[in-house]
């Protein structure tokens, strides 16, 4: 395969919050990014790039946007609605498909609907390529290291704040409504659905961000993508009680305040994997969590593009990429930690 630079990557969903990181990215990056979505005009508003209006409910549209494209990045939710569409639209042009779905149902669905078709196809689908699902998939990908199993997985997200766009919130909607109000958990092996009160804890992140207080089994797309690829029984992840708050809240969007639309928000994902006596441990430090999806997702197409990955049909990030090489470049948006592993209880 050549470098890939000069490919055209189209963006469903590019005038949308994290979209439009997306195509920033592209273009910083030297990619030419097809600008795709439902609303032409706002397609245009976004100045340089060909605009080419599709729904996912006209599948002849959807095959006429992709039309050149050498990858497609889905960033427009509920991905309950989009994401099914547009890979099956990615199969028939045969393209690299990748999203940033955070919603663990989609991601399931995905693996579920089209594991068998895309291998065959010989076409990467990469679900959950993104802040949620990817990163930390990512990096207890990179901390397990030669370990080929573990007992349990944790994933803590220290956020300082979580001003969700109106895509999280129509998403988790979504999510809500096909769960029938219930919560969802990742244990013995699978997922299950439960009426349980959420625990409220603590955990202690490194750096300056130190213990925070958290919502225990506040369950991200993590539980889709670690146990797609690892032997893993247990996966938890957690939530800072703020972010928490803040996201029921629901008050305002993020607001920018650099001149690359960055908000103030900052974040700590914080990663601990054990096996038997064993712990190991590695975090990721960075800002705003929908601006760091951008490089997340460009970095897997670039990587898709170019032979660097070990994707055959549906895979999450850990198991398509090699981890600890991909957490190395993006070094300008995030800060990894990696403590030594400890023995004993």
């Amino acid at each position: 395969m050549g470098n890939g630079m000069d490919a055209s990557v189209a963006v469903f969903g590019a005038y949308g919050h994290t979209g439009r990181f997306v195509v920033a990215e592209l273009r910083e990056r030297g990619y030419e990014p097809l600008l795709i979505g439902r609303d032409l005009d706002r397609l245009r508003a976004m100045g340089r790039g060909e605009a080419r209006q599709a729904t996912v409910g006209d599948p002849a549209s959807l095959d006429l946007a992709l039309a050149g494209a050498a990858a497609v990045i889905n960033c427009a939710g509920p991905f309950a609605e989009t994401a099914g569409p547009l890979v099956e639209a990615a199969l028939r042009a045969g393209i690299p498909y990748v999203d940033v779905a955070a919603e663990i149902e989609a991601n399931a669905d995905t693996f579920t609907l089209f594991a068998e078709r895309a291998r065959a196809a010989g076409v990467p689908v990469v679900p959950a390529m993104a802040f949620y699902g990817g990163l930390g998939d990512l990096l207890v990908t990179a901390t397990m290291g030669e370990w080929t199993a573990a007992d349990e997985v944790h994933v803590a997200y220290g956020l300082s704040s979580w001003h969700p766009t109106a895509g999280t919130l129509a998403s988790g909607t979504v999510s809500g409504q096909r769960r029938g109000g219930r919560r969802v958990r990742f244990t013995g092996g699978e997922l299950r659905y439960h009426d349980d009160v959420l625990p409220s804890l603590e955990w202690t992140f490194p750096g300056v961000l130190g213990t925070q207080p958290v919502i225990g089994e506040f369950t991200m797309a993590d539980v889709v993508t670690v146990p797609s690829h690892l032997d893993v029984p247990e996966v938890r992840t957690y939530m800072t009680a703020v972010a928490v708050a803040d996201l029921a809240a629901a008050t305002s969007a993020p607001i920018a305040v650099d001149d690359h639309g960055r908000s103030a928000q900052t974040f700590v994902v914080d990663v601990v994997v054990r096996s038997g006596g064993e712990e190991r441990r590695m975090s990721a430090a960075g800002r705003d969590i929908y601006a760091i999806t951008a490089p997340l997702a460009v970095e897997a197409v670039a990587r898709l593009l170019t032979g660097r990955s070990k994707a055959v049909g549906v895979v999450s990030a850990g198991a398509a990429f090699d981890a600890r090489d991909f957490l190395d470049a993006l070094a300008d948006n995030l800060t990894i930690q990696a403590p030594a592993e400890r023995t004993g209880s």
